[in-house]
């Protein structure tokens, strides 16, 4: 449920910086401003996904800074592979006319899946590890 929620709300945050940087930059192509959207709202989802795993999966007990700080360790081996996907996935999603109008948000949840897979053993053997 942690892992649907923190997708989830990573997702909404994203498709948020999308809509946002869609209206100031709309010369700007698609994939550009996906990329955009995903650096702004990794840190925050981050963030969140910190807490929500520190205190719903593995409760540990203080080291708050540590292991915060190990969740961004995880996520930044991740990161490199999100600046490729995201901008990927939507150029393959614009070619597409269905999904052509929906491109920057499919990528994101395609690249959100990814990261969730990735990030849960990420964390269980080296941020939250006992």
């Amino acid at each position: 449920m942690v892992g649907g929620f923190n997708t989830a709300f990573s997702f909404v945050v994203y498709s948020g910086c999308v809509i946002g940087f869609g209206h100031l930059l709309p010369a700007h192509g698609k994939p550009l401003i996906a990329d955009i959207a995903f650096t702004i709202s990794t840190p925050i989802g981050i963030t969140v996904a910190f807490l929500c795993y520190k205190h719903f999966v593995f409760r540990t007990k203080g080291n708050y800074l540590k292991e915060w700080l190990r969740c961004f360790v995880v996520y930044s081996v991740s990161f490199p592979m999100g600046l490729i996907i995201v901008p990927t996935a939507t150029g393959f999603f614009q070619r597409i006319v269905f999904t052509h109008t929906y491109a920057p948000y499919l990528a994101g949840l395609v690249n959100s899946c990814c990261i969730a897979c990735y990030s849960y053993f990420g964390h269980k053997k080296f941020s939250f590890k006992r």
